[in-house]
């Protein structure tokens, strides 16, 4: 392990992670980051549908002591917490929970908070709770297939250039996928873009189109 100054709580959670694992069939779910860049965390959680407090939060995380470390502070943070308190929780926040992280790990503690962020995010598009509904653009959708791993490569599906366009018309979404369809990866990368672009509010449906 590099000669970082980790404090004590950093290491703790690094070596015994709360909440490690994922949530089968979970009420919303992100991932940010990229093995390829060196650190990834994904979010699951479960939502009390009559408090709307997360009645659970796991995570798994790829990457550096500080990564798994904030990780596993984040859902501790964010347990028993309604949606907009957890959605509140500040990198800040984290960081100081762990007692500090070394300036060059900051980033981690940011990785793990836009996890949650993110993860809380899909479930209230999914549950119809966005209440600034701001229309979907061919933009917006590239912006949400970047957080899509290509796991060919570990990078996202527009950085490798597996997406070769995309087209919105009145609600329909196609994507057109540089990848034959019988490709051992085709479903599980059809999988990610339909979980990341069918819970927008005016999109009503998504084909995916693959090479011959």
């Amino acid at each position: 392990m590099p000669n970082l100054p980790y404090t004590d709580k950093v290491m703790e959670h690094f070596r015994h992670p709360r909440n490690v694992g994922r949530i089968e069939n979970p009420d919303g779910k992100a991932t940010e980051g990229s093995p390829a860049c060196g650190d990834m965390v994904s979010v699951y959680i479960k939502v009390d549908d009559r408090t709307k407090r997360l009645a659970d939060v796991k995570f798994e995380s790829y990457g550096c002591a500080s990564n798994i470390a904030t990780g596993s502070i984040i859902t501790e943070l964010a347990l028993g917490k309604t949606l907009e308190e957890a959605k509140n929780i500040t990198w800040q926040e984290a960081s100081e929970a762990l007692g500090g992280l070394p300036k060059i790990k900051s980033h981690c503690s940011v990785l793990a908070v836009e996890g949650l962020r993110s993860a809380i995010q899909n479930y209230e598009e999914r549950h119809g709770l966005i209440t600034e509904k701001e229309p979907t653009t061919v933009e917006g959708i590239r912006k949400r297939l970047k957080k899509v791993i290509n796991p060919i490569s570990g990078l996202d599906v527009m950085r490798t250039n597996l997406v070769k366009d995309i087209t919105l018309n009145d609600g329909l979404v196609t994507i057109e996928l540089d990848l034959p369809q019988n490709h051992q990866f085709a479903p599980a990368i059809q999988e990610e873009i339909r979980e990341k672009i069918e819970p927008l509010w005016d999109v009503k449906k998504v084909v995916i189109n693959y090479t011959d």
